[in-house]
């Protein structure tokens, strides 16, 4: 059976029921050794000149005149923040002194003017990795999206389209007023503090070190949305509106990324690491596209679930490396797909009740 059958006409499959493959595991771990620590000299270059490009796409979709020139200026700005914006996956999972400074400028670059500084991310991510916790209730990035109704799926892209907006509304108005409103405060740290999307999700306060990192983060995030929201009035309406645009297409790009990051299928119980492993998706070469849709290696999502630690560079060889040592037949295998468009195929069809 070819990959685009399987991808086709499998049927789900009982997720908890699926054992460990411990040669994979052990194979995984072994094969990468050499391979796992993060690479300064890939990180800062790849990191700033997104951002770099990504601003200066944005700045002629703003300022260009010829509405062909700004819109392939927009599309420029929307891949290249879209990349920089995605090194804050990169943040949950490298260690705190690997890349010395690095948060922090990615903060003062790109997580802070996006409005989606890296607290955001930081202490929520490593839960959906959590061995008991992946798949289940209490997992923040899970929702047994196959196993939901047709209209979950708009819905789910809707959300993604509207976030900028919300974010806006989060640093200018909820956060300054849950200054003075411990309730609100309360509120909006427990379900509008992270990028989740299971609404049952509720966040901790945070402590230590980590509180006065939030509270600096949010601090300019405020600061920033307040000031975004006041730039009409000696900008006019234009730079705010087209940003936000980028910013949303980003954001949809990005839902449909996640949409198709995962098959979903798990109602709720605890799942083995190879379980998690099969219900998590590579899209390999030969397609170049999923280098777009899918950047900083989570064309790669499958093999990062294996390996969380490996740097986001070392995964096109993680995957190689694995490929040729499991063959064509192995569990390794099954979790490779080719390409988007089959994949939200699949799951449409799912939450429709066909096959």
């Amino acid at each position: 059976m070819t990959a685009y059958e399987a991808i086709t006409s499998d049927p789900p499959v009982a997720a908890a029921a699926i054992p460990d493959d411990k040669d994979l595991l052990r194979a995984a771990v072994e094969l990468t050794r050499d391979i796992s620590r993060a690479r300064p000299a890939v990180y800062w270059p790849d990191m700033l000149g997104s951002a770099a490009l990504g601003y200066a796409g944005l700045t002629g979709a703003i300022m260009l005149a010829n509405p062909l020139l700004a819109l392939a200026s927009a599309l420029v700005a929307v891949l290249a923040l879209y990349r920089a914006l995605l090194f804050i996956h990169e943040l949950t999972h490298i260690h705190r002194t690997a890349l010395p400074g690095f948060r922090t400028v990615w903060n003062l670059l790109v997580g802070i003017p996006m409005l989606t500084p890296s607290f955001m991310y930081e202490g929520v991510h490593s839960l959906h990795h959590a061995r008991t916790r992946y798949g289940t209730v209490d997992d923040p990035e899970y929702l047994p999206l196959a196993l939901m109704k047709p209209w979950s799926l708009p819905g789910f892209i809707l959300v993604a389209m509207l976030l900028p907006l919300a974010l806006l509304v989060r640093s200018a108005v909820l956060v300054p007023l849950g200054a003075i409103i411990p309730p609100l405060r309360r509120l909006v740290w427990e379900r509008a503090s992270s990028l989740s999307i299971n609404p049952e999700f509720r966040r901790r306060a945070p402590e230590g070190d980590f509180a006065r990192m939030v509270f600096w983060q949010e601090l300019g995030a405020s600061l920033w949305a307040i000031a975004l929201i006041a730039s009409p009035l000696w900008l006019g309406w234009r730079p705010l509106g087209i940003a936000l645009c980028v910013i949303s297409a980003s954001a949809v790009l990005n839902q449909v990324r996640t949409l198709v990051a995962h098959l979903w299928q798990n109602d709720g119980d605890a799942m083995t690491v190879t379980a998690q492993y099969l219900d998590s998706v590579n899209v390999p070469p030969p397609g170049f596209m999923a280098l777009l849709w899918a950047p900083i290696g989570l064309r790669y999502h499958a093999t990062h679930h294996l390996l969380p630690s490996v740097p986001y560079h070392a995964l096109a060889e993680a995957h190689r490396r694995l490929a040729a040592h499991c063959g064509a037949g192995s569990t390794y295998a099954q979790a490779c797909y080719p390409g988007l468009w089959p994949l939200v195929g699949r799951i449409a069809r799912s939450t429709m009740g066909l096959r």
